[in-house]
């Protein structure tokens, strides 16, 4: 449904690279997430694939039509939600709807059946100007906008940032009854524990995957034992912990430290433990705990 190969896009007369030679497929009625944090290139990517930017170089199609000579066609296919509330903020709830299914030919009824769970939760304020909606509430209609002509691509860019906990969950709940519809969806969040609601992911930082695959197969490929550890003094302790020879990588990572090491055996952690013993540390847990999406991306960044 969404082919890439090498597609290219720079800034500042080619010296900033905002996305860098990506190729990537998605399947139709994927789920797919593109995962990395601000200046990334997640949105110079799906500005690209939207048609709101032109390439540097490389190809790109969507529901295989090409993202240049195309882009009239494309538009009619697509749903695309930007970082970004863009909707008319002096315009009523109801009246943005109307808006946008006119714009495509279509009308709130004939698609009804699409946005019907989203715009329950927000039809008690169709009077209401969508510049008094809450974070949680103009992200529903701004979904309900780029649903309401049945899209056969959406493309939802980070949708869920500056959102709270219950709408960002109530949110993917909606995604996935979506996708049960047949569309295809792309979404990007800085947000790594969403990876895991996505059926593969794209890791990008500086633009370029990183990886791509399954959330729980990125996981799966960590290579080595990971290690959470803390103490008393957690600035000292990561400090030392970078210097101890055995050490592969740490990095906080919450209340803890995140520690790989390059040897597991009893021997080289019984000698960490009389390291942090020399450098008076006191307070010391340890224990090994399962990757998350956020160590490989780390990881990944760092070879």
């Amino acid at each position: 449904m969404v082919s890439i190969q090498n597609l290219r896009k720079t800034y500042n007369k080619g010296k900033t690279i905002a996305v860098d030679s990506v190729t990537l497929d998605v399947s139709p009625g994927e789920l797919f997430g593109l995962i990395g944090p601000d200046g990334a290139g997640k949105t110079t990517l799906f500005r690209m694939l939207t048609t709101l930017l032109l390439p540097d170089s490389g190809v790109a199609t969507v529901d295989n039509l090409d993202i240049i000579e195309d882009y009239k066609h494309i538009r009619r296919h697509i749903g695309y939600m930007p970082g970004r509330f863009s909707l008319y903020q002096d315009l009523t709830v109801e009246e943005n709807l109307n808006f946008f299914a006119t714009l495509f030919g279509t009308t709130v009824q004939e698609n009804y059946h699409l946005i019907k769970d989203i715009y329950t939760q927000i039809e008690p304020f169709k009077y209401r100007r969508a510049g008094k909606l809450s974070g949680g509430m103009k992200q529903k209609l701004a979904l309900s906008c780029a649903l309401i002509h049945k899209p056969h691509v959406l493309f939802l860019d980070e949708p869920t940032t500056g959102v709270d906990p219950v709408s960002r969950k109530e949110f993917w709940e909606m995604l996935k009854r979506l996708r049960q519809e047949g569309i295809t969806i792309l979404v990007s969040t800085p947000y790594m524990d969403e990876a895991t609601l996505c059926d593969r992911i794209g890791l990008i930082q500086d633009g370029r995957l990183l990886a791509i695959d399954t959330p729980q197969h990125v996981v799966d490929q960590y290579p080595e034992k990971l290690y959470r550890i803390r103490a008393d003094r957690m600035a000292l302790l990561l400090q030392d912990l970078r210097l101890y020879p055995h050490t592969l990588s740490c990095f906080t990572f919450g209340e803890y430290l995140h520690l790989s090491l390059k040897d597991t055996s009893e021997k080289t952690l019984s000698e960490l433990q009389q390291y942090l013993s020399t450098k008076q540390h006191a307070g010391v847990e340890m224990d090994s705990v399962v990757p998350t999406i956020e160590d490989c991306f780390i990881r990944l960044l760092k070879s």
